[in-house]
C-alpha cells in the first residue's frame, strides 16, 4: 500500500504562483506513474501532470508551459510548480500513484485562486 500526502494549497491571486507538494511512503522512482490530477465544483476530477518511472511527463494541454511536474528521490516527493494562475484551476488537487496493478490516492489539496 502507497500513502500519499498533500500539501502546498492555498489562496493565490491571478497570475500568481504556487508549488504543491506530494510525500509518497513508498520509493518514488519505483511507482509506475505519479502525478497530480484536479477537481473543481461541480466537475469530474481530470489528469493536470503525470509523470513514469522512467522520467516520461504528461501535461493536459490547458497547463503546459505554466505548470511543472518534478520529483526527489531523496525524499520521495512530488511536486507541481504551478505559475500564471488562473481562477479556473481553482480546485482540490490530488496526488495518484500507480504501484504494482493498484491505484492510490492522496487526500487533496484546495487551491483557490481569486483576487
Amino acid at each position: 500500500q502507497v500513502q500519499l500526502v498533500e500539501s502546498g494549497g492555498g489562496l493565490v491571486q491571478p497570475g500568481g504562483s504556487l508549488r504543491l507538494s506530494c510525500a509518497a511512503s513508498e520509493n518514488i522512482y519505483r511507482l509506475y506513474v505519479i502525478g497530480w490530477y484536479r477537481q473543481a465544483p461541480g466537475k469530474q476530477r481530470g489528469l493536470v501532470a503525470t509523470i513514469t518511472s522512467g522520467g516520461t511527463k504528461n501535461y493536459a494541454e490547458s497547463v503546459k508551459d505554466r505548470f511543472t511536474i518534478s520529483r526527489d528521490g531523496a525524499k520521495n516527493t512530488l511536486y507541481l510548480q504551478m505559475t500564471s494562475l488562473k481562477p479556473k484551476a481553482t480546485a482540490v488537487y490530488y496526488c495518484n500513484a500507480m504501484y504494482g496493478t493498484h491505484g492510490y490516492w492522496g487526500q487533496g489539496t484546495p487551491v483557490t485562486v481569486s483576487s
